[in-house]
C-alpha cells in the first residue's frame, strides 16, 4: 500500500532473538519492505526454536510436524520476507552487496565485533551505499561493555537499576515480567532510524544509529529522581503502595485488586467521598498532599479496609463516579482481548500461515493510529528462506542457475 508511512523503503534485517526483530517488526508495520536475512547453517533466527509451537494440532511445547512454527516467530516475523544467506561464507559477500546496494536501512543486533569480523560493519557498508541508515542494537553499544559485551534482558535489568525500583523495601530484587530491556531499545532504534531517514533526505547521507539496551533502560530509570528520593529520606522501593503520592497504589478487594491513582487534592477528596467518609474530606490530616504523604500508611490502611469489603467492579465504579482514576488489575489474557485495543488493532489475533486459526492467540499490533496513513502487520510470518526465489531472482535479478548453485553450496 502506498499510503503507508515507510512505503517504498527497504530494510535489510540482520537481527535475531527479540530486540532487533521487534524493531524491524515495527518498521514492517509502518510499511517498509523488510528482508530478513537468516543463516541456513544455524536454522535461522533463534526465535524459530522457542517453545511453544503452533501447528495443525494446535499449541504444543515441542515441535511435532515439520511445519509447526514457534509462536515467537509467528509474532515477530509478520510482514517480513525471509531469505537465507550464510554471511560467514566468502561467496556471500557479493550477495550481501547486492542486497544493501539499493536498500534504505540495515538493522543488526550482533555482539560487538561480529560485524567487523564478517566485513559488514558500518564502515564497510557505507562504501557500498552512502545513503544507507545503519542501525545497531546491542546490550552496551557498539563499543562493548561489561564482560563479553553480550547481553540478555535480565542482565540489562540488573545493571540498569530497575530491579531495585519495584518490590518491598527490604525484599529481593524484582525482575520485570515483561522483557523490558529487550522491548525498550528497539523503540528508540526505530525513532533513531526514522529520524536518520528524514535527515538523509536533506543531506543525501546515511549514518550509523547506535542504541544500547542498557542506555535505553537506564535513561528511563533516570526519568524518576530516585537519587533525590534517597537524599531526602523517601524510599525508592515501596512495594504495592507509593507513600509519596498517597493515596496511590495497588489495593486488594474482595475478589481481586484495583489500581488507585489519587495524588491530587481533588482526587483524594473523591476517594473519601466514594468511601462515604464525608467527615474526612476537610479533615486537616488528609486535606493537603503533604499531610497525606505524612500519614500515608494510615490513609492507605483506611482505604484498604474499605476495598476489601467490596468486589473490584464496585470499588472502581464508586471511585469513577467521583472522578478518581482507578481500574481493575487484569490478567494478561483478559487485557489483550480488550475490545478497545482490538478495535484499534493495537493487539491482533495471529494464525498459522498454513493451518489458520488453530488456537486463540494474540500478538502485538502497531499501536499508532494515523489519520492519513495505513499501518498494520497483516502478512504472516515466513518459513525459513521462503522468499529466496522472490528476492534473489525477482528483486536482484539472479538467474535460476545462480540461485540453484548458491543453494547447492549452502551459501543461501
Amino acid at each position: 500500500m502506498t499510503d503507508q508511512p515507510l512505503a517504498g523503503r527497504t530494510v535489510i534485517d540482520l537481527t535475531t532473538a527479540l530486540a532487533g526483530p521487534y524493531a524491524t517488526l515495527l518498521l514492517a508495520g509502518l510499511g517498509a519492505t523488510v528482508i530478513k536475512v537468516e543463516n541456513p547453517a544455524t536454522g535461522g533466527d533463534t526465535s524459530r526454536n522457542n517453545a511453544p509451537y503452533l501447528g495443525r494440532d494446535g499449541l504444543a511445547l515441542g515441535r511435532k510436524h515439520d511445519d509447526d512454527m514457534s509462536v515467537s516467530m509467528l509474532v515477530r516475523g509478520r510482514g517480513k520476507l525471509s531469505v537465507t544467506l550464510n554471511l560467514k561464507d566468502p561467496r556471500a559477500k557479493a550477495v550481501f552487496t547486492d542486497l544493501v546496494r539499493d536498500a534504505d536501512v540495515l538493522v543488526e543486533n550482533y555482539s560487538p565485533g561480529v560485524t567487523s569480523r564478517l566485513g559488514i560493519d558500518y564502515a564497510a557498508v557505507r562504501e557500498l551505499n552512502p545513503r544507507l541508515v545503519y542501525t545497531s542494537i546491542s546490550g552496551f553499544g557498539t563499543q562493548g561493555g561489561p564482560g563479553s559485551g553480550k547481553a540478555m534482558d535480565s542482565i540489562i535489568q540488573a545493571l540498569s537499576g530497575v530491579m531495585m525500583t519495584a518490590g518491598e523495601p527490604d525484599g529481593d530484587p524484582v525482575r520485570f515480567g515483561l522483557p523490558i530491556g529487550d522491548l525498550l531499545a528497539p523503540l528508540f532504534a526505530v525513532v533513531g532510524t526514522v529520524s536518520a531517514l528524514l535527515q538523509a533526505e536533506t543531506t543525501g547521507q546515511g549514518q550509523h544509529v547506535d542504541v544500547s539496551m542498557l542506555g535505553a533502560l537506564t535513561s528511563l530509570v533516570a526519568c524518576e529522581p530516585f537519587d533525590a528520593f534517597e537524599a531526602v529520606g523517601l524510599p525508592q522501593r515501596t512495594g504495592s503502595l507509593v507513600p509519596r503520592l498517597a493515596p496511590f497504589g495497588i489495593l486488594p478487594t474482595a475478589d481481586g485488586h484495583i489500581a488507585l491513582c489519587a495524588p491530587t487534592d481533588s482526587f483524594a477528596r473523591g476517594v473519601l467521598r466514594a468511601m462515604g467518609r464525608e467527615d474526612l474530606v476537610d479533615d486537616e490530616r488528609y486535606r493537603t498532599r503533604d499531610e497525606r504523604v505524612r500519614r500515608a500508611d494510615e490513609l492507605h490502611a483506611l482505604i484498604g479496609d474499605w476495598c476489601r469489603t467490596l468486589p473490584s467492579t464496585e470499588v472502581v465504579d464508586r471511585l469513577s463516579e467521583h472522578g478518581v482514576p482507578a481500574a481493575e488489575v487484569r490478567e494478561p489474557r483478559e487485557a489483550v482481548r480488550d475490545p478497545l485495543v482490538r478495535a484499534r488493532r493495537e493487539v491482533v489475533p495471529i494464525t498459522h500461515p498454513r493451518h489458520g486459526a488453530v488456537a486463540d492467540l494474540s500478538a502485538t499490533g502497531l499501536p499508532i493510529v494515523f489519520s492519513g496513513a495505513s499501518v498494520g502487520l497483516d502478512g504472516p510470518a515466513p518459513a525459513l528462506g521462503e522468499h529466496n526465489d522472490h528476492v534473489y531472482r525477482e528483486l536482484l535479478g539472479y538467474s535460476e542457475d545462480t540461485v540453484a548453485a548458491l543453494a547447492a553450496d549452502s551459501v543461501i
